[in-house]
């Protein structure tokens, strides 16, 4: 006999969806076009952090969804709220993490009269989502939440937006609750499987390169066992490092930013690359020169878990359809024959990897931020997860900080600026027994600088540091490749970020020269508040391997 159904708001029948899926943690900037929820989230097992603004909120659910692969949350008010909110939209599109927004909506009674602050949100996201929706009928309630965590996780992941109009949330339902979700795994077939043995089997340079979401902790421990057996090098690409252990021997470095020119030119000479789980991005590709499109004259074997990807850029010799932790579980069956020349190459490359990455270069000024990277690589427990937005200065984290453990780099692919503070707050709220570090750009931080209150209000121990060389750094260097000596609108006046810390109520410490900065980060952990060590940095260390001047003759040179 089926139970009768209790009658509740559709607010509740919301959050209890919520519940149901796992969902423990959301984030928002309160709004009365939601009010209902917030009530009904009083009486449920979910921490709620509330935040300064909606684009905070939104990055902070967007990290939560990067690092577990289940769907961040965020709500946020209609109109400015939902806009201020949309920079945590794109990260999650452009990263292809999960992810929903519950943002507010004018009465169903006055709809598309232009009432206060309504939107079509349909319009306003539909090119940043999976999908974008509108709760109109109560009754519907959660079979549509139920839906947007299967269209969040399932094939390339991304974020879904769901409207809530404010007498909605009011009226009482007598609705059955939707099943609990189960990501969409997809296999690859055994005709493919062998397909795959047989070109590997006839490559001389093969290289395996990483990417992409829906992968786990097991299935990175697969590859590394594949690896380990046949020989095969292996390479990761932008801002996914922790998908490969870089102490591994078979482990070839980052194709990112400012990678290694090395591993670009065995990615080039390789006669099969084999690319789990990423799309090979502009960055990736190196500004999509890395291979040729449509067709790449190299030996392609893409495996995406979106089959919309599959042949979208590059059309490849073998394209599985097929989620990163599925395929390496059958890869891992296959009998691959290791090859001497394989290991010989992957022995090579990651010599070249450590050689580029064990010492930091010479930089101008009395602060090296690549020997403050790797003090905190050697310093740091293993499983620290480290937080940061867009900037040059993450140049130095990618080339000299190691991500030995899985998921501990949490930071945009999409290079948004701002990222770093929230997603740390996110990472603190989750892993409360870890250390959460914070690295931000001078400009970078104070485009979220203000959810350190949060910080402060939670009593999360992140420590922040703040690379201040009083400019858009990237910003500046690419006017200096292409207009030298002509300055405009890249200069900043900053606050002293240590006395900012100290006004919200937490620990800051100034550092001036690169000495000073083991004391000042032991003296940050010891307050056990949010703190925040302000890095003095030369404005012409620009780039590991380059200064600002150096960029401006050599553009001037060609003038």
């Amino acid at each position: 006999m089926h139970q009768p159904l209790k009658s509740r708001t559709a607010a509740e029948a919301l959050v209890d969806q919520l519940v149901i899926n796992g969902v423990r943690h959301v984030f928002c900037v309160p709004g009365e076009s939601f009010l209902p929820v917030l009530n009904a989230l009083r009486d449920r097992d979910i921490t709620i952090t509330v935040c300064r603004h909606e684009g905070g909120a939104a990055m902070m659910a967007e990290a939560i969804g990067k690092v577990t692969g289940q769907p961040g949350v965020c709500f946020v008010t209609r109109g400015p709220g939902a806009t201020n909110a949309s920079a945590g939209i794109h990260v999650a599109r452009q990263d292809s993490t999960p992810m929903i927004m519950f943002v507010g909506q004018v009465e169903r009674g006055v709809k598309e009269r232009e009432a206060f602050q309504e939107l079509d949100y349909r319009a306003v996201f539909g090119s940043m989502t999976k999908w974008t929706t509108e709760i109109d009928d109560p009754d519907r309630v959660t079979e549509l939440v139920s839906r947007a965590f299967y269209t969040a996780t399932s094939g390339r992941p991304g974020p879904v937006v769901i409207a809530l109009p404010k007498d909605v949330l009011s009226e009482r339902v007598t609705v059955a609750n939707a099943p609990a979700f189960r990501p969409v795994e997809t296999s690859p077939g055994d005709e493919e499987m062998e397909e795959l043995a047989a070109l590997l089997a006839g490559a001389e340079r093969p290289l395996i390169v990483l990417g992409g979401s829906r992968w786990s902790l097991k299935a990175r421990e697969q590859i590394e066992r594949i690896a380990t057996r046949t020989g095969l090098p292996v390479a990761t690409s932008y801002r996914r490092g922790t998908l490969f252990d870089p102490l591994h021997p078979r482990y070839a470095g980052d194709l990112g930013l400012g990678p290694n020119p090395k591993l670009v030119a065995r990615a080039r000479a390789a006669d099969l690359l084999v690319l789990i789980g990423g799309r090979l991005g502009e960055i990736p590709s190196q500004g999509y020169a890395l291979l040729d499109s449509p067709a790449p004259l190299t030996k392609l074997v893409h495996i995406h878990p979106g089959a919309e990807e599959l042949g979208r850029v590059y059309r490849p010799q073998l394209a599985i359809h097929a989620s990163p932790a599925r395929f390496v579980a059958a890869l891992a069956k296959l009998d691959i024959v290791a090859r001497p020349e394989w290991q010989e190459a992957a022995d090579a490359a990651h010599a070249d990897y450590l050689a580029w990455t064990e010492t930091a270069t010479p930089q101008p000024g009395d602060v090296n931020l690549g020997e403050v990277m790797t003090w905190l690589r050697d310093n740091v427990p293993a499983d620290t997860i480290l937080c940061n937005g867009a900037g040059n200065y993450a140049s130095w984290i990618h080339r000299f900080y190691r991500f030995r453990n899985y998921m501990t780099h949490v930071a945009p692919t999409s290079a948004s600026m701002g990222y770093g503070m929230p997603a740390a707050i996110a990472m603190q709220r989750l892993y409360p027994e870890r250390l959460v570090l914070s690295v931000n750009g001078d400009g970078d931080f104070l485009m979220s600088g203000q959810e350190f209150a949060i910080a402060v209000q939670y009593r999360l121990p992140i420590v922040v540091v703040v690379c201040d060389n009083g400019m858009y750094g990237t910003i500046r260097m690419h006017q200096e490749r292409e207009f030298p000596g002509r300055v405009a609108a890249t200069e900043l006046h900053n606050p002293d970020f240590a006395a900012y810390a100290r006004a919200f109520g937490g620990f800051g410490a100034n550092v001036e020269k690169t000495s000073d900065f083991p004391a000042a980060f032991t003296a940050a952990r010891a307050s056990g508040l949010p703190s925040i060590i302000h890095l003095k940095i030369d404005p012409d260390a620009i780039l590991p391997g380059a200064t600002l001047s150096g960029i401006r003759e050599a553009a001037l040179a060609k003038a």
